[in-house]
């Protein structure tokens, strides 16, 4: 079993060592990060949306920015969008699924906001219909996905795809990821207040 354990660690390092050598992801990190101060610096929002393992992922990520990643500062405004189980169950229930993140982000979401969508395979179709609906709002969206993008590719004006077909190793790095665009949104957006 040890050497199972072993075999599993050495694919999720090889899996972040594959996106440490990609300088396109690295480049766009950089441009995800200035996006994000830049919305939080007009007075926009950022919207994480998820299903399963990327929907606990999305929340995550939202905590970091709500509440705090390294500094004591004040809340930055972001939110995951399925932490209302009532809309939810109730969107589902009288329309469909595919349509709940759609529906909220056209309900609340505005002109210059942020929306990000992590899907392993770039093709959750509730995350497609809310990439559109954001697309038509004039709302950023910001996909992280695995290695081909899958639908998602088209939909997002930046695409975070971790080389990658294998979904928990995707997973553990659209957290690495997604802890390193925390931790630089925290550092530039107080930094430059």
């Amino acid at each position: 079993m040890s050497e199972k354990i072993k075999k599993i660690i050495t694919a999720s390092i090889e899996t972040k060592q594959m996106v440490l050598q990609s300088d396109e992801l690295i480049h766009t990190i950089e441009k995800v990060v200035d996006t994000i101060v830049k919305a939080f610096k007009n007075g926009n929002r950022v919207y994480f949306c998820g299903n399963g393992g990327s929907a606990a992922d999305a929340q995550h990520l939202a905590a970091e920015f709500s509440g705090r990643f390294y500094t004591n500062r004040k809340a930055l405004p972001a939110e995951a969008l399925h932490c209302n189980t009532s809309y939810m169950t109730a969107v589902a229930n009288d329309y469909s699924y595919d349509v709940v993140y759609s529906r909220i982000i056209d309900g609340i979401g505005e002109e210059g906001d942020v929306l990000v969508g992590l899907s392993t395979s770039g093709n959750s179709k509730n995350i497609l219909n809310a990439f559109e609906t954001a697309r038509n709002k004039k709302i950023t969206t910001i996909g992280f996905t695995g290695s081909t993008g899958g639908r998602m590719k088209e939909l997002s004006d930046y695409l975070i795809n971790v080389p990658s077909t294998d979904t928990p190793r995707i997973q553990e790095s659209h957290i690495l990821i997604g802890h390193i665009i925390c931790q630089l949104v925290e550092e530039n957006y107080f930094s430059k207040l």
